[in-house]
Formats: structure tokens, C-alpha cells, sequence
């Protein structure tokens, strides 16, 4: 029985026949398969169908997207791109992930801009929607230009009240200038597949995120939605074969002279393409289901899990039970066992969880829709013999 599934997602048929198509066409005819797909300013260009189904699932312009392979990709070309200055300041949380801390750390070390973390709350059973954005906005000063923060933290399973926190961000922008403007960054990589997938109406100004883990789709393929203002802002880190605006640019050897947009960032170069193209596969795979029903269903079997591992004395649980504030994923402790042991029994019993990897590591289940109600009793019986 999977419950890490959110780690990276196996394909469903549909994906894998998808993959199996395109990768035939590759092998018979790379040259003139690839060049066709990708060089074209027609809407035979593939990746450019690719942003429209992306845009489509998320409520957004197929222009304002950026292809990548992964969240970290995403998030360390929102950073990397952004203008900053000596002095200059990004704040984040205790709470997100190595890969956004690193985003953040090397691209504040490359110009002499600051990051900062804070911790949004003080207790796992004492947390408020409202007191995490007050905490961001407080910690907000003159020099601050970007928050990031992580949609749903792998580390406990919290979902943060984006909408909120951008609303408080939108106080602090009001009696600034735009180039002083601060940005709401975000790694939405756990709630991307889960919650309701119009991300433009959560008020950030840019989102990343994988889109092999719940979403189902190809292994090796993400994106980065921003705001058209926010791409023209920034500056692209790695050269993309998407826009023929740079390739005109560099055969007439000038500048680019129209201002930057998302064709812009996303990552030239050879790819596995196979995957890339039958992204759109993965998105109708739960526009047939429905979005809505993937949510209600997640955070059933979820909620499920939580309530049974709150009513075991000897187990820890971490994961708020308020479905406003938690999604696909439930961390908990059981009394005298390390997380790595908990993982290791509960292996031993065909039933696959994780730790999570952090400095202070707890064991993690994630229900999602492949699972059952029966399935998580299955785990719950096992975990009360351990406890």
C-alpha cells in the first residue's frame, strides 16, 4: 500500500501511453520530430500547447507560464531572476524546504541582498490563519522585496492561508513604489494537485511547483506561474529556445529589446520531451475526474488518518485536524520510536511511508487518490500495534 506517492508519482496508463507515443515518434525521426514540435511559432509548437493546458487547469494565460523540470528549478529561477540590490532583503520561514532556503541563499549571495527566516507559529496545536500573516507582516521592513513561503510544508503537513497572507502583503504594497513593491513567492508543490487548482486566485505573484508528484504527471516536469508585471521584472538565468525574440536578438547581435515574459525562463536545451508533451495527458487526467472530487476525496482519507491517530494515546500528531489548515499529508510521532523505525515496521508490513527530512524528523502518510478508506484502517491497526 503507497502512501508516499507524493514523493514522486507513479504514471497512470493514460500518461504512460501518452509518453510511449511520443517517445516513438522521437525515435523514429528525431530531427525532424523535434524540430517541428518545438522550433515552430505555430500552434503545431508543443510546449506552447503545453502552457494553454497548464494555464487552462489553473485559471491563467498560457503566455505567463514557464516550463521547468522540477520545483527547484521553479524556485530558483523566480529568485535568481529577480532584481535585487546590495542591501536588499528576502524573507522566509523556518518551515520550507532545503531546496527553497538554497534557492534563497545563493541568489541573496550573488549580490549582497539579506534573507531572513521567522517562525509562523509556536506550537503545531496553537496555530492561527490569521496570526501567520500578522507574523509576515509585521516582519516585513523597508528593505524587504520578496516573501517566500511553501504552500503546504512537507515537514508537518500545515497548509498556509496563502490568500491571507497575500491580502496582508497587499497592506504593506500600498504606500510603496512598484519597483519597491514586495513579491509573494511561493513553493506550491504539495498543494498543487490536491486543492483547488486555480492557484491565480490565491493573490501571489509567483508559484512553483512540480507537477510529478500529485498532480500524476511525467516525471521530470514542472512550471512557474507569475504575474505578467513580475516577469517583466525579472531577469532570465538560463538561456530558453521558447521565444524567437532571443534568438533574433543573438543572430542581430543586440540586447533583446521587448521586455521579458515566461517564454523567457524556461530552460532551453535538449530534453526528455516524451515528458514534457504528454504533461497535458496528466492535467485531463483530473479534469476527467474532476477537481473538485480530487479534493474532497484527499482530504476525506486524510482527515480519516488524522482522527485515528489522534484518538491513540501513545502517537504524537503534528498535522493540524483543520482541513483550512492541512491537505494531503499527515506527521506524527509514536512514543519511544524514532520516525526511521516507525517507516521501517510499517515497511515490514507492505504498507510504504517516509520520514520526513528535516532536522527534527517525524514518520509521514499521504492519502491520496489511488488509496482507500480500508486502506488507511489497514494502517491505522498497524500503527496502534506499534503504539
Amino acid at each position: 500500500m503507497h502512501f508516499a506517492l507524493f514523493f514522486l508519482a507513479s504514471h497512470p496508463r493514460s500518461v504512460r501511453q501518452a509518453i510511449e507515443q511520443y517517445r516513438a515518434r522521437i525515435d523514429a525521426n528525431p530531427l525532424l520530430t523535434v524540430e517541428g514540435a518545438i522550433f515552430v511559432q505555430t500552434d503545431e509548437n508543443i510546449p506552447l500547447q503545453v502552457c494553454r493546458a497548464i494555464a487552462n487547469y489553473i485559471g491563467s494565460d498560457g503566455r505567463d507560464i514557464a516550463l521547468t523540470q522540477n520545483t527547484t528549478t521553479g524556485l530558483a529561477l523566480v529568485y535568481h531572476g529577480l532584481p535585487l540590490r546590495e542591501g536588499d532583503e528576502i524573507l522566509t520561514t523556518i518551515h520550507d524546504h532545503y531546496v527553497h532556503h538554497e534557492s534563497i541563499r545563493l541568489a541573496t549571495g550573488r549580490c549582497g541582498a539579506i534573507w531572513r527566516k521567522i517562525p509562523l507559529f509556536n506550537s503545531y496545536g496553537s496555530i492561527s490563519p490569521d496570526e501567520i500573516a500578522e507574523r509576515i507582516r509585521k516582519a516585513i521592513g523597508p528593505k524587504t522585496r520578496a516573501v517566500g513561503v511553501t504552500w503546504v510544508h512537507s515537514s508537518s503537513g500545515v497548509r498556509l492561508p496563502i490568500a491571507r497572507i497575500a491580502k496582508a502583503l497587499a497592506e504593506v504594497n500600498r504606500g510603496r513604489d512598484e519597483k519597491d513593491r514586495v513579491l509573494l513567492i511561493v513553493d506550491g508543490v504539495h498543494g498543487f494537485g490536491v486543492e483547488d487548482p486555480k492557484i491565480t486566485a490565491l493573490g501571489c505573484d509567483a508559484f512553483a511547483a512540480g507537477t510529478h508528484k500529485w498532480l500524476f504527471g511525467p516525471r521530470g516536469t514542472g512550471f512557474v506561474w507569475a504575474k505578467p508585471e513580475v516577469w517583466k521584472r525579472m531577469r532570465p538565468v538560463i538561456p530558453s529556445f521558447s521565444s524567437p525574440d532571443l534568438f533574433a536578438a543573438w543572430e542581430e547581435e543586440h540586447e533583446p529589446v521587448n521586455a521579458p515574459r515566461a517564454a523567457w525562463f524556461s530552460p532551453g536545451g535538449f530534453q526528455a520531451f516524451e515528458h514534457f508533451w504528454a504533461l497535458p495527458q496528466a492535467i485531463r487526467f483530473h479534469q476527467n475526474i474532476g477537481s473538485a472530487r480530487i479534493t474532497a476525496r484527499t482530504h476525506e482519507l486524510n482527515a480519516q488518518m488524522k482522527e485515528g491517530l489522534a484518538r491513540m494515546p501513545r502517537v504524537q500528531l503534528y498535522t493540524p485536524r483543520d482541513e483550512n489548515l492541512s491537505a494531503g499529508m499527515v506527521c506524527f510521532d509514536v512514543n519511544g520510536m524514532k520516525p526511521e523505525e516507525v517507516v521501517e515496521r510499517l515497511l515490514a508490513q507492505r504498507i510504504v511511508a517516509s520520514t520526513t527530512p528535516y532536522r527534527v524528523s517525524y514518520a509521514r502518510l499521504a492519502c491520496n487518490i489511488v488509496n482507500t478508506p480500508q486502506e488507511v484502517e489497514t494502517v491505522l491497526r498497524a500503527i496502534r500495534e506499534l503504539a
